[in-house]
């Protein structure tokens, strides 16, 4: 029998954090104050605290004594070292697709690809980078690892915070969909090995222009920002 999922007090005060680092709301740097937090999100601290703790178990705040928890700032070579764990991660599970796909796993990877395509004519970057967050994901899930995908969910949420810096340019917005295409071609048509040196140059030019970007606009500590967590 399987047992209903228990979301807890903290799990939605995590998740919500967690949510609001990942889509920038919270820049590297900022102060994360427990009671600016705990009021904006209507809870005690105490859902705040763990929450904190956990987010700094998966390596997107720190905690420095004395002063306070803070969004985790990334230097260029972490940010390679998480870019290159994707690689390794993404490539194994496109190496061990269970075969042959099941048509239904062929069709949703096909309406994704559709999805990917309508985002990109309406020039709506937001919602392009979901569904290219979701398209991996979704190759993660195709080699049917649980064990592989909780280790990507951690390494992915590291670099969420940074994304839309990957597709600013026009050039590379084109780029990146032509890309998307490309590898799930090859993957319906059984080609792993293609799908996985598209891939590997695909998340090659997303870190290097997540990098190129950095370089140019390096982030400034907001301590004092104010930002609203949606619920």
């Amino acid at each position: 029998m399987k047992l209903p999922a228990i979301t807890t007090m903290r799990n939605q005060v995590y998740q919500a954090i967690k949510e609001a680092i990942c889509n920038g709301d919270y820049v590297p740097g900022q102060w994360l104050q427990e009671k600016e937090l705990a009021d904006q999100l209507s809870v005690s601290r105490s859902p705040v605290r763990e929450a904190l703790r956990q987010l700094a178990m998966d390596g997107l705040v720190i905690e420095i004594p004395n002063k306070g928890v803070f969004v985790k700032e990334f230097t260029p070579k972490e940010i390679e070292e998480i870019f290159d764990m994707r690689m390794l991660l993404e490539n194994y599970a496109i190496g061990h697709v269970k075969e042959p796909l099941t048509e239904a796993s062929r069709k949703q990877l096909q309406t994704h690809v559709k999805s990917l395509e309508k985002a990109y004519k309406s020039n709506d970057l937001r919602l392009y980078i979901d569904l290219d967050a979701e398209l991996h994901e979704m190759l993660i899930k195709l080699c049917k690892n649980s064990v592989l995908e909780d280790m990507y969910e951690k390494v992915y949420s590291m670099i969420q915070q940074f994304r839309i810096y990957s597709l600013i340019s026009k050039v590379r917005f084109d780029e990146s969909l032509d890309e998307h295409r490309g590898i799930v071609r090859f993957i319906l048509d059984g080609e792993a090995d293609q799908a996985q040196a598209l891939n590997k140059l695909h998340l090659q030019m997303a870190r290097d222009k997540i990098l190129d970007y950095l370089a140019e606009h390096p982030v400034l500590k907001q301590e004092e920002q104010s930002s609203k967590i949606k619920k």
